[in-house]
């Protein structure tokens, strides 16, 4: 009889920390206030870390970004290892991650780990957000 009892126990305990765990799986972030950037345009935001081998990877296609849509698109780096604050309200679970808005501040994606300069452009396009070629 004590070893049914265990077991039940043993059973129960199990059945409680795999709830615990799904719940902690399906809870949803709640989103970060809307991102709109300072000039209503569409905005790209890095989360990573200056230290991070992926996130330095990212650095020089983010400066890119920034010089060939200078004025078409707003690209932030917020670096999450110095300033955790900063990068908690976006709910990001691993670095880098690049999240996607609208000119309107709206989220339209999110991508964790490395991403190309053209996979970013066709990102915004594949959500109806055009990003226009280079200045001529």
């Amino acid at each position: 009889m004590k070893i049914h009892m265990k077991t039940g126990v043993v059973f129960v305990l199990l059945a409680v920390v795999a709830a615990v765990v799904i719940a902690k799986s399906q809870r949803k972030v709640p989103p970060p206030p809307a991102m709109a950037s300072s000039a209503g345009l569409p905005r790209l935001v890095d989360l990573g870390a200056h230290s991070c081998i992926p996130c330095k990877k990212m650095a020089p296609i983010l400066e890119e970004l920034r010089s060939e849509y200078q004025g078409r698109l707003q690209v932030d780096f917020i670096d999450v290892w110095q300033n955790p604050d900063a990068g908690q309200p976006y709910g990001i679970r691993l670095i880098p991650t690049q999240i996607f808005y609208d000119a309107s501040g709206k989220e339209l994606a999110r991508h964790e780990g490395f991403l190309s300069k053209e996979d970013i452009v066709a990102q915004f396009e594949a959500r109806g957000v055009p990003l226009p070629g280079p200045k001529e």
